[in-house]
C-alpha cells in the first residue's frame, strides 16, 4: 500500500519586521470595514498574513491533524458562496471605538460582502463570526408552558416548545494593544505572558510587535437572539440578557451540583417573555468551561470538595478550588461586553445574573443595566446550596437590584473614567 502523503508546503513559522512582504495593515477601530483592513491568518498565502496565530481557535489544531494525515489540502480556500449572514447585524457606532471593542472582529460576519474585490483576486479572507437561524428546544420550555409561565404564540415560541432564534458564532480576535489596556498591563508583558505560558507557540508574539492582531486558540461565543434583532438596540424596546459561561456537566448532562442548567434554562425563559413583549432575548454562551479552569480542574475540585474532613461545605468552596488551581476563577470577564458592543446593545433592562463579575464590568463599558433577575429559590438543586452560600459569602452576586441613584452614580463615574 502506498503511504499517503500531505502535499509539500514550504512556509515561515517565525519572522521579524521586513523580513519578508509587507501585509496589508490592520486599522483597529476604523468606521468601516474598508478602511480597517481585513483579518488575514491564512497559511496557505503567507504572504499576505496579517495576525498571529490561526483562525478557528481550537479547533485549528484538528485543521493540522487533518493536514498532517493527508485529509486535506493545506492550500485549500473556502467557497463562500451563500453563506452571508441570516440577519443583519450592525454596523453601529461602537464598531468605529477601538477601545470598545477588543476580542472580536466587529466586521468578521461581513467578509463576503466588505472584502469582495480581495477574494475575486484570489485573497483567502475567512469570517470569524457567522449568524443564521434555527429553533432551541429544552425540556424546561415545555415545563414552563404547562405551569402557565409561558404561552405559546405560534411565531417566537410554538406549541411544541420550539423557541425561533436568530444565532451566532464567534471565534475570538484580540487587538493587543486593547487587550493588555483592558487588563491594566502594557502590551510587552500580555505578549510575553501568552508567548512563554503556550510554550512559544507563537513566536510572532514576541518578534512582530508590527502585527497588532492575535488570533488565539481558544473557544469563542454563540449568541442566541430571540425576538426582532433590530430591537436590541432600539432604545423604545426592552432586552432581556443572560451572560452564561459553559458547564458542560450541567448545561448538558444535568448534573445538579450547581446551577448553571436551572439558571440558563431561566434565563431564556425571561428571554421569550420580554421578546413576546415587543422587545428581545439575548444569550451569550461562553466557553469558558469550569471558570476557565477547564474540565479536569473542575473534576479535580468537585473531588477535593467531597473528601475533605467534614465534607463539602461552603466555608471551605473557594479554598478546595485554590489548593487545586492556585485561583479562584479566571475567567476574567473584563472581555465579554464586547459581544454586547458588537450588537449595538447600549441598555439590559432585565439582566438575568446575580454575579457582580458579570454587573461590573457591563456598567464600566457603558452599558446600563435597569434590572437584575435572580434565579428562583425553587430552581436552585440541594446540591447547589454549598456554591451558592459560598459566592454570597464571597460577595460574587448580589441579591438585590441597585437603585436609580447607584446607577445614577456609576454612570457618572464611568463618565470620569
Amino acid at each position: 500500500m502506498t503511504e499517503r502523503k500531505p502535499p509539500t508546503r514550504h512556509i515561515v513559522l517565525t519572522s521579524h519586521p521586513g523580513s519578508g512582504p509587507k501585509p496589508l495593515p490592520v486599522h483597529w477601530g476604523a468606521p468601516t470595514a474598508a478602511e480597517r483592513g481585513p483579518v488575514v491568518g491564512t497559511f496557505s498565502q503567507a504572504s499576505q498574513r496579517n495576525v498571529i496565530g490561526a483562525h478557528a481557535g481550537s479547533y485549528a489544531l484538528y485543521r493540522a491533524l487533518a493536514i498532517a494525515a493527508g485529509k486535506l489540502s493545506p492550500i485549500h480556500v473556502p467557497d463562500l458562496t451563500n453563506t452571508s449572514p441570516a440577519e443583519t447585524i450592525g454596523p453601529f457606532p461602537q464598531w468605529g471605538n477601538p477601545k470598545t471593542i477588543v476580542s472580536l472582529d466587529p466586521f468578521g460576519h461581513l467578509v463576503s460582502e466588505a472584502f469582495a474585490d480581495l477574494l475575486k483576486a484570489g485573497w483567502d479572507i475567512r469570517p470569524t463570526i457567522a449568524v443564521t437561524k434555527a429553533h432551541i428546544n429544552m425540556p424546561e420550555f415545555r415545563d414552563a408552558i404547562r405551569a402557565g409561565r409561558l404561552k405559546p404564540d405560534g411565531d417566537i415560541l410554538l406549541e411544541s416548545g420550539d423557541v425561533k432564534v436568530t444565532k451566532a458564532a464567534i471565534e475570538p480576535v484580540w487587538f493587543l494593544p486593547g487587550v493588555a489596556e483592558r487588563f491594566d498591563i502594557d502590551e510587552k508583558t500580555l505578549r510575553r505572558g501568552l508567548f512563554e505560558q503556550t510554550g512559544g507557540m507563537f513566536p510572532e508574539l514576541v518578534t512582530r510587535f508590527d502585527l497588532k492582531v492575535f488570533l488565539p486558540p481558544i473557544g469563542g461565543h454563540t449568541v442566541y437572539i430571540v425576538g426582532d434583532v433590530a430591537a436590541l438596540h432600539d432604545p423604545k424596546r426592552k432586552v432581556a440578557c443572560r451572560v452564561h459561561d459553559e458547564c458542560n456537566g450541567s448545561d448538558v448532562f444535568g448534573s445538579d451540583i450547581c446551577t448553571c442548567r436551572p439558571y440558563l434554562a431561566h434565563g431564556i425563559e425571561v428571554c421569550i417573555q420580554t421578546a413576546q413583549e415587543g422587545g428581545a432575548g439575548l444569550v451569550i454562551y461562553n466557553r469558558k468551561e469550569g471558570r476557565a479552569l477547564g474540565e479536569v480542574t473542575k473534576f479535580l475540585v468537585y473531588n477535593a470538595r467531597k473528601r475533605q474532613e467534614g465534607g463539602d461545605r461552603a466555608s471551605a468552596y473557594f479554598e478546595r478550588t485554590e489548593c487545586v488551581a492556585g485561583v479562584q476563577d479566571m475567567r476574567f470577564q473584563e472581555l465579554m461586553p464586547d459581544v454586547l458592543h458588537w450588537l449595538g446593545v447600549s441598555r439590559i433592562d432585565r439582566f438575568v445574573s446575580m454575579s457582580n463579575m458579570k454587573f461590573d464590568p457591563l456598567v464600566r463599558s457603558g452599558i446600563e443595566v435597569v434590572e437584575r433577575v435572580p434565579i428562583p429559590d425553587e430552581l436552585i438543586p440541594a446540591d447547589a446550596r454549598v456554591e451558592m452560600d459560598a459566592k454570597k459569602a464571597a460577595g460574587y452576586f448580589t441579591e438585590r437590584v441597585p437603585d436609580a441613584a447607584e446607577l445614577a452614580t456609576a454612570k457618572g463615574r464611568r463618565l470620569s473614567e
